[in-house]
């Protein structure tokens, strides 16, 4: 199984430009030698310091990832911190194929009590069809947080949505469908013990740049 990294990037004032630039230059020369892939980085939209960046990078193993990623933010003069966490998928993703389209990409984390983990996942399961036929959105992934301490398991849900119009679109169900979806996934939130959310924009989409200054 493939091992996920999430990493938080600070950097000087109004260099978070020129870090994202660097990183994505550099990143498949200095990854693929210990077969790591960037998955992806996002700016943020609301509720993340503007000089602060999301990556996500891909490892068969979490020591070898942790290593490169760090050897290559030190080349970069414009980055003054980062910080790293590991996890592995759960329901999704499938597969290492990263996110490709803009959009709305909101960053959720969970800590929910051990005991309710599995019902949690079917929640999640039994969510995401409907979900993303509504609201012309999509699931990108479910990572559980490694190692597993206590009790709690934290996990990272990604989703992307259009804009930020359809994030509010999506809080307020119209129909019986739409109501069964926010039913699943208001008991998903209260089974956990917090959560917290925050969005982005994605800096290596493909199609299309989001020029807007959110923050």
């Amino acid at each position: 199984m493939s091992v996920y990294l999430h990493h938080y990037i600070r950097t000087r004032p109004r260099t978070w430009r020129e870090v994202a630039d660097k990183m994505t230059n550099a990143a498949n020369q200095l990854f693929e030698p210990g077969g790591g892939l960037l998955y992806g980085i996002w700016r943020p939209q609301i509720g993340r310091p503007r000089e602060e960046l999301t990556a996500m990078t891909v490892w068969s193993d979490a020591e070898t990832g942790g290593r490169a990623v760090a050897a290559l933010l030190t080349t970069i003069p414009e980055v003054v911190g980062h910080d790293t966490v590991a996890m592995v998928p759960t329901l999704r993703p499938q597969t290492v194929e990263p996110p490709r389209r803009q959009g709305n990409f909101a960053f959720r984390w969970f800590d929910t009590p051990a005991s309710n983990w599995d019902e949690f996942l079917d929640l999640c399961a039994g969510a995401w069809p409907g979900f993303e036929a509504a609201y012309d959105s999509q699931v990108v992934g479910l990572w559980r947080v490694v190692p597993h301490h206590g009790g709690s398991v934290r996990s990272l849900l990604l989703t992307r949505r259009p804009d930020l119009a359809m994030w509010e679109r999506s809080k307020i169900p119209q129909g019986s469908a739409e109501s069964e979806v926010r039913r699943k996934l208001s008991r998903r939130y209260d089974l956990c013990d917090d959560t917290v959310v925050y969005t982005t924009t994605l800096l290596t989409a493909e199609d299309k740049e989001d020029t807007a200054r959110w923050t």
